[in-house]
């Protein structure tokens, strides 16, 4: 095997072959980090990469794959990744999608919050000691303002009772931003920052999985009062870069600026619970 990569800031960028993922790859290559796209469709991923690499001219971009809906794909990609790199300075949870029916993985969870939320929690708490090796290092969730209209109903995450795909996407938003509080608090002292990134409004292929009449009407309506995903990038590229935010944990960014996320957010009885509900769906131990 060939010596282990550490050049620069090495990213990991989730969902980077297309969308707001794609341009903070291409971003955070511009400015000479080493970027890992992290796809679940390796052909679009790697047309993707060649695309980035023609336009900046950067050489260290590299493509792996892992699907983050599937806990064993993370498990498989974070031991691949740690075969290969050495260290790692900035996680971006960017990956998300939404479902128009209620689809289960193969480990049986819905497959919104499994791609939203799960894969999140556990290919971070796979890096975790990495990125502490690395420190000082970034946690980066991107979530949406749709989070403020979402639940978290601990009797049915699942949503196994009355299924509505964009009330689930805004559940699983909610869900991201609340656990992102919970892992800042248990992170402090340890020189990782983990923070939430709201893009905007963004012109993206969220709805590509609605099949529904309905959902591909709204989704064309409203096109065309989005912004690029260009412009949604450029957010997470600076709380990945930005100087001024180094050491700021725990909070939400919007337009490279803090925002406010809904209250029940800040709630750290419900962190704990969300914290807790998510080891035991996921096997997982406490530290």
């Amino acid at each position: 095997m060939s010596e282990k990569v550490c050049t620069g800031q090495v990213c990991i960028v989730t969902g980077a072959n297309s969308g707001i993922g794609y341009h903070t790859a291409k971003g955070l290559a511009e400015r000479g980090a080493t970027v890992v796209m992290v796809v679940r469709n390796m052909d679009k991923g790697e047309t993707a990469m060649e695309e980035i690499k023609q336009a900046t001219g950067a050489s260290s971009v590299y493509l792996m794959h892992c699907d983050v809906s599937d806990v064993a794909s993370v498990d498989r990609f974070t031991k691949a990744f740690k075969e290969r790199f050495m260290c790692l300075n900035v996680l971006i949870n960017n990956a998300g999608a939404a479902f128009s029916k209620r689809q289960e993985t193969e480990a049986g969870f819905e497959k919104t919050i499994a791609t939203n939320y799960l894969g999140v929690f556990r290919l971070t708490n796979n890096l975790l000691a990495m990125l502490r090796e690395t420190e000082p290092s970034r946690i980066i969730n991107i979530s949406s303002g749709m989070h403020k209209t979402g639940k978290i109903d601990f009797d049915d995450i699942m949503m196994e009772k009355k299924y509505a795909s964009m009330k689930q996407y805004a559940n699983s938003k909610l869900i991201v931003t609340t656990f992102t509080y919970a892992l800042a608090r248990r992170l402090v002292g340890t020189g990782v920052t983990a923070n939430v990134v709201e893009p905007g409004f963004v012109a993206t292929n969220l709805g590509r999985n609605m099949g529904g009449l309905r959902d591909r009407i709204a989704f064309t309506i409203v096109r065309p009062i989005q912004i690029s995903a260009e412009k949604g990038a450029e957010t997470s590229i600076w709380a990945a870069t930005a100087s001024e935010i180094e050491g700021i944990s725990g909070k939400t960014f919007a337009k490279r600026k803090e925002t406010e996320s809904a209250e029940i957010t800040y709630d750290e009885e419900i962190q704990d619970r969300l914290w807790d509900w998510t080891l035991k769906t996921l096997g997982e131990h406490p530290d």
